[in-house]
């Protein structure tokens, strides 16, 4: 399995080890111009490696290249928007 193999689903971005999702970021339409991050899911045994991380900054790429904002639903998004300052521009008010 190639952690960082991050694919594009239907409104989420996802990592697979043989056809079982293993670690997921999923997003919803909000209207105007807004996206919400509703959930991040981490399979225990890639936890602690950046994975969702690198899961949220898939979403703030895609928020970047659609013009979209962002709100931030699930509480690992609101954590990462908390140490990340510079992405904060994204957030819808």
């Amino acid at each position: 399995m190639d952690k960082r193999n991050i694919q594009a689903g239907a409104s989420s971005f996802y990592i697979e080890d043989n056809g079982k999702k293993v670690a997921e970021i999923s997003y919803s339409p909000q209207g105007n111009g807004v996206i919400s991050i509703d959930h991040t899911y981490i399979s225990p045994g890639l936890r602690g490696q950046g994975i969702a991380d690198e899961l949220v900054r898939k979403v703030i790429g895609y928020a970047r290249e659609e013009n979209l904002k962002i709100i931030p639903a699930c509480s690992y998004a609101g954590h990462y928007f908390d140490k990340n300052l510079d992405d904060r521009v994204l957030l819808h008010n």
